[in-house]
């Protein structure tokens, strides 16, 4: 599990650091040097990033745990399943407000 953890951050950080070199030789050339705007369009690509990161690990520990509930006791999968459910869609309801948010940031460019 560490080493997927690992692999996927290091691939993570070197696709941020090509893609601000490849972002910064764009706005040298256009002429764009204003700071506020990389850091928005930074702010808005790492806050979508790690909300996605986070959904994914809650939903995944959430599922795994309810499973694992269903399986040792499987008369009490309705009283397992709703409620999974409903957690399942308030994780992925922070994941769409950081989306909107991101949104927001990347419009004010």
């Amino acid at each position: 599990m560490f080493r997927k953890i690992s692999f996927t951050s290091l691939l993570a950080l070197l696709f941020v650091a090509v893609a601000t070199v490849a972002f910064a030789e764009e706005g040298a050339a256009a002429g764009m040097g204003d700071s506020v705007k990389t850091f928005i369009a930074l702010a808005a690509g790492f806050g979508i990033a790690i909300a996605a990161f986070g959904g994914a690990l809650g939903q995944g520990r959430a599922i795994a745990a309810g499973l694992e509930g269903i399986a040792r006791n499987p008369s009490a999968q309705p009283k397992i399943f709703i409620p999974m459910i409903v957690g399942l869609a308030l994780i992925e309801s922070l994941v769409i407000y950081a989306l909107v948010i991101s949104f927001i940031l990347v419009g004010k460019l």
